[in-house]
């Protein structure tokens, strides 16, 4: 039997508590998991621990992001399971960086706090390898946002002419294939409810039902919810540059966005066909409203039951 234990420090963002009219501070613990016994055995010999010390560590980091005023525990139960069916292979790191109100101030300040965590895990252990990242809600933005900042081409890029003149696509497509995130191989890019295309206007969020009143005042009222709330509705326009999340299409702000998701070799985003009040199905998976499947073409797959859906385009893997 196996239980999953949480150990480590990082040295990275401090947060400010409240105490007595006095501020203190304390450092953010990662949630790593690794896997420890917990049956009780005999003392083992000499060879048997120095066997157990030779024995390789997980070399893929797993990285889960958790959304708008959650918290790493949000990911707990997921991560328990990721490591008792990879126990040799997989480090799963609940992000607690962006927490509870943590979470408004904005997909920029969230995504470089996301970044130096990540660093600092990957510091901390130099066994790993490769990379991936799964984001729920908003955390799907921030980790978009942090990839860009982590990403180093294994070569350097050629300007924008001298790339439209490569002779095929498979050149520029090897190269990304050689790119690092955080300095490992990146695998796997996972969304889940993430509203991708923001949240403004054209029913992205179902529970106001398409009301155009109801819209107006979401708009409106959008600032409660920090810089992050306008972020997703695309409220930041400013100095003459586009909203954030338009920014995030292209490598824009000197930021490799684009860049940095197309260096995954999988790439996955799950949207909620119904049941999401919050994050809509357009927006969840990138689609115009015509471009979303018909109910009654839905498939059943036998493995996955959830998955009525699945598009294989040939640059994002989306599934519905």
């Amino acid at each position: 039997m196996a239980t999953v234990d949480k150990g480590g420090e990082l040295q990275g963002e401090r947060k400010r508590k409240k105490r007595g009219g006095k501020y203190s501070s304390r450092l953010w613990r990662p949630g790593c998991f690794r896997v420890a016994a917990t049956d009780p055995s005999p003392a083992k010999t000499g060879e048997e621990e120095d066997g157990e010390q030779r024995k390789p560590k997980p070399n893929h980091l797993v990285v889960t992001v958790n959304g708008i005023i959650g918290s790493a525990r949000d990911w707990r139960y997921a991560a328990k399971h990721f490591v008792k069916r990879y126990p040799e292979d997989v480090l799963v790191h609940c992000s607690e960086c962006n927490c509870a109100k943590l979470t408004l101030d904005g997909i920029d300040v969230m995504g470089e706090r996301l970044a130096m965590e990540v660093l600092s895990v990957v510091e901390r252990r130099p066994e790993l390898q490769k990379i991936s990242f799964v984001g729920h809600s908003l955390g799907g933005l921030i980790t978009r946002y942090a990839i860009g900042l982590l990403f180093k081409p294994s070569v350097q890029r050629s300007s924008s002419e001298e790339t439209e003149a490569m002779e095929s696509m498979s050149e520029c497509l090897e190269q990304d294939a050689k790119a690092k995130i955080a300095g490992l191989e990146p695998m796997n890019f996972i969304t889940f409810a993430t509203p991708h295309l923001g949240s403004r206007w054209h029913k992205q969020i179902p529970i106001l039902c398409g009301s155009p009143a109801l819209e107006r005042m979401s708009y409106k009222i959008s600032s409660i919810a920090g810089k992050t709330g306008n972020h997703l509705f695309l409220k930041d326009k400013k100095d003459g540059k586009p909203p954030l999340l338009l920014q995030m299409v292209t490598d824009n702000r000197g930021i490799p966005f684009m860049s940095a998701l197309q260096s995954f070799k999988r790439r996955v985003a799950y949207s909620n066909v119904c049941s999401d009040f919050i994050v809509g199905w357009r927006t969840s998976c990138i689609r115009f409203q015509h471009e979303l499947p018909k109910r009654e073409n839905f498939t059943k797959n036998e493995k996955y039951k959830h998955v009525v859906n699945e598009e294989k385009p040939e640059n994002l893997t989306r599934a519905a």
